[in-house]
């Protein structure tokens, strides 16, 4: 299903979308712990940053799949790649909690403990460097994938 579009590979252009996204959530995500006052304003954003990615890798793992019946095995980079949802759905909850307990009206009963805002925050912290350091471990073995062979030999035939 996801293969090509008008005869080129689907895979590159949701890749670069979820290498842009997923990062980009990743920082709002660091920004709301670091800054809880930026919640409010750009909690919604950066969960939907967040929801979006998580939905696009999917899209990616399989259109990648496809993509490996024209260019053979990318070795580690799919095994990786379908690694990301893992690092990803825990951003998009952590996040979304964070934003939530924010939003929680504060009531006698219902004020949400400072002790589980922060876990929620520590957690949500942890979850975006985790994703951070798995979205650049996949793009680094897509591009070696990709352009190892290539870069290696210009670079052997020009020293």
């Amino acid at each position: 299903m996801f293969d090509l579009v008008n005869g080129l590979p689907i895979h590159p252009l949701v890749v670069h979308a979820v290498v842009v996204l997923l990062p980009l959530a990743c920082l709002g995500t660091i920004a709301l712990v670091v800054r809880p006052a930026w919640r409010r304003p750009y909690g919604l954003l950066v969960v939907a940053d967040a929801a979006l990615s998580a939905v696009l890798i999917p899209v990616a793992t399989s259109s990648g799949e496809a993509l490996e019946s024209h260019v053979g095995e990318p070795g580690a980079h799919a095994e990786l790649g379908e690694q990301l949802l893992w690092f990803a759905l825990p951003l998009l909850v952590l996040s979304a909690a964070l934003v939530w307990l924010d939003r929680r009206p504060v009531t006698r009963r219902g004020a949400s403990s400072p002790r589980v805002v922060q876990v929620v925050a520590v957690l949500a912290l942890v979850a975006a460097v985790a994703a951070s350091v798995q979205v650049y471990r996949v793009g680094d073995s897509g591009a070696r994938a990709a352009w190892a062979d290539q870069v290696t030999g210009s670079a052997q035939g020009g020293e």
